[in-house]
């Protein structure tokens, strides 16, 4: 059983300790501070690269992002389709390949979220200053079009260089919940009606592109996501994250740019880091999992008979979905970064539904999507290309190793948030649902707040699913433990 802590607990220590743990460098190497005062100091922008600094550009991200790396606009065309455009920060313009931030930038390959703080890959004077697509900033973007048809078919991908400038930021809870017909315009909004019929039409198309991935076997997976709710630099309580429309709008537009990127490097022959979640190679225990909710699936893996199964249970018993999502994933596998060579077809991402898919639309905080747009230049330019075939497989393995190391590091720290933040209701009893029953413990999770325990009193006879009374009965933050009795 844990033991009663102090209501204090050093949580950025602990995640700063769990980051060198996991193999990560969180302090910035010598030599960085003066390349970024170099780069800091030089604040002239690209010639001679297509000005689209007029359009009505805006992005939608989670309230407290400072690291923009994407803004949107869209427009109808006389066929009726819908252009999108996808303006991505052109971090390589201020990185250089071989600098001492970009070394640092491909060791590390990823910025990490801890809930109290963030790992930056990239210094934050540049993910959240120079690089960040900031609103009212002039910059240097990769800018990804295509068009999007009734069916939600996406054509005429292309991919070039261009000028930006953003001219709303904009969070996904406000917007969701005006898209969605439940909350006020954002102020921003509110006040520029060409901003909302832009948002309007933007969400139109990614409406349309949603059904259509679906009708190809795209899994609707529902992890439960929460962040910390913090007060003088403590965690005071767990908030949900909720999906809505403004989050899909955004997930919709990333997914067919991604693709885009992809055929382009196709086109033009040559490699490329691709981002891929194989068939699962533990199906039968999926179609064992389906068969005891009643549910026959196919005995070879099939993307679209297993996203049926799941909008059906996600129907028929909403609370207890994000459970079997949660098994599903499992089950599937994590996704990993591959090299793709000219030529030589992607394995694809099941989870998906797509077959070409790189990550190339967060540069600012991955790094396979700084080198997506260095080989897009090299072809934009007709140059050579910046990395080996033997390069590229030695970032896509060091990439899917740190991501792995990041979850990791995440989800300690989300325990460990929650300890924090449920010690002082110590004794208090909470609905909550059995969500494992293992050689190791029972574990239930409170619903209000969300939040994950081991049943270490009165666990005999509990089953997955079960519903239950649960008394916090004691918490250890040091070790993310949260212990309940069922009562």
């Amino acid at each position: 059983m844990s033991s009663p802590q102090p209501s204090h607990f050093n949580l950025i220590g602990a995640a700063h300790a769990a980051m060198l743990e996991r193999g990560f460098q969180p302090d910035f190497p010598a030599g960085t501070d003066k390349e970024l005062a170099a780069i800091l100091a030089d604040e002239t922008l690209p010639a001679g690269l297509e000005d689209l600094r007029g359009l009505l550009w805006s992005s939608i991200d989670n309230d407290t992002s400072r690291d923009l790396d994407q803004i949107e606009w869209a427009e109808r065309l006389a066929d009726g389709r819908i252009r999108i455009l996808i303006g991505v920060a052109d971090v390589d313009y201020r990185v250089h390949l071989g600098s001492v931030i970009d070394k640092h930038a491909q060791s590390e390959t990823t910025s990490v979220y801890t809930g109290v703080k963030v790992f930056p890959m990239l210094p934050v004077e540049l993910s959240e200053g120079a690089t960040s697509l900031n609103e009212n900033a002039d910059r240097a973007a990769i800018v990804i079009e295509f068009a999007v048809d009734a069916t939600g078919q996406v054509s005429d991908g292309k991919a070039y260089r261009a000028l930006v400038r953003n001219r709303a930021q904009l969070a996904y809870n406000a917007v969701g919940a005006w898209l969605e017909g439940h909350g006020a315009a954002p102020a921003k909004v509110a006040a520029s009606a060409d901003l909302a019929a832009q948002l309007k039409l933007q969400d139109e198309a990614a409406r349309r592109m949603v059904g259509n991935r679906f009708q190809h076997g795209a899994l609707d997976l529902e992890s439960v996501e929460t962040r910390p709710v913090m007060q003088d630099e403590q965690p005071t309580d767990i908030a949900k994250l909720e999906k809505n429309r403004a989050t899909s709008l955004i997930e919709e537009f990333m997914v067919a740019a991604n693709g885009v990127m992809a055929r382009h490097f196709e086109e033009a022959k040559v490699a490329s880091i691709r981002r891929i979640v194989r068939v699962p190679k533990r199906w039968d225990r999926i179609v064992e999992l389906a068969a005891g909710l009643g549910t026959t699936l196919p005995a070879e893996p099939d993307s679209k008979s297993l996203n049926d199964f799941l909008l059906a249970r996600k129907k028929a018993d909403p609370e207890r979905f994000p459970d079997l999502s949660l098994a599903v994933v499992k089950l599937m596998g994590p996704g990993e970064y591959v090299l793709v060579r000219a030529g030589v077809e992607s394995p694809g991402h099941f989870g998906l539904a797509v077959q070409d898919y790189t990550h190339s639309t967060a540069p600012n905080r991955r790094f396979p999507d700084m080198v997506a747009q260095r080989i897009l230049k090299a072809v934009i330019d007709g140059g050579a290309q910046p990395y080996s075939n033997d390069a590229l497989d030695a970032i896509a393995t060091r990439c899917t190793e740190m991501e792995d190391a990041a979850r990791h590091v995440e989800r300690d720290m989300q325990k460990r948030i929650a300890a924090v933040v449920l010690h002082p209701r110590i004794g208090q009893v909470f609905n909550g649902i059995v969500t494992g029953v293992t050689p190791h413990g029972t574990f239930a999770r409170a619903l209000d707040p969300h939040v994950e325990g081991m049943v270490v009193q009165g666990a005999k006879g509990l089953d997955v699913g079960d519903r239950v009374q649960i008394k916090l009965i004691g918490t250890n933050p040091a070790r993310g433990y949260i212990d309940f009795a069922a009562v």
